[in-house]
């Protein structure tokens, strides 16, 4: 598989869990996180998806479209342990729904990235919530779900939270 292929692939698959985990996500208070904004694309649909709802971006350095940034104070900018710490400060364990897709090309790092990553999130994810991630993501109290109809084994992750 080509890299673009792949890339075409793990992006229908998220889009694919997103609109799956919709319905669910639309009974649960809180606010909704999208870790990594990257060109804008997952947080835009998470705008057509949830309209109205607070979401709140993490994002290292912002290089998205114009149209595809989020309001400063729904923004927290720089490194993600720092800026996770922050928002355990401002907004605790209230989300309804995590999105992370962060990463390097490296799977060594993203495997050490994920054993921070995975705890650290956990400290702004509400009881009953959902983790979606690129990666998967050991916590104790997350539980893994089967993946959507149509998306491959292992290409997204999905957690609900106890």
């Amino acid at each position: 598989m080509s890299r673009l292929d792949s890339f075409i692939a793990r992006m229908q698959a998220q889009r694919d869990c997103l609109n799956f985990l919709k319905p669910a996500i639309d009974s649960l208070p809180g606010p909704i996180l999208e870790v990594g904004l990257g060109n804008g694309r997952t947080y835009d649909h998470l705008r057509e998806l949830f309209p109205g709802r607070d979401i709140y971006v993490f994002e290292r350095k912002v290089a998205a479209h114009p149209d595809c940034i989020p309001p400063d104070d729904r923004l927290f900018l720089g490194d993600a342990d720092r800026t996770i710490e922050e928002a355990v400060r401002r907004l605790g364990p209230t989300a309804a729904l995590i999105h992370t897709d962060l990463g390097t090309g490296d799977h060594d790092a993203n495997v050490a990235m994920g054993r921070w990553l995975g705890p650290a999130l956990d400290r702004l994810a509400a009881s009953g919530s959902y983790v979606l991630a690129n990666q998967s993501l050991e916590v104790a109290r997350w539980q893994r779900l089967p993946e959507p109809p149509g998306v491959p084994k292992d290409r997204y992750f999905i957690y609900r939270v106890s």
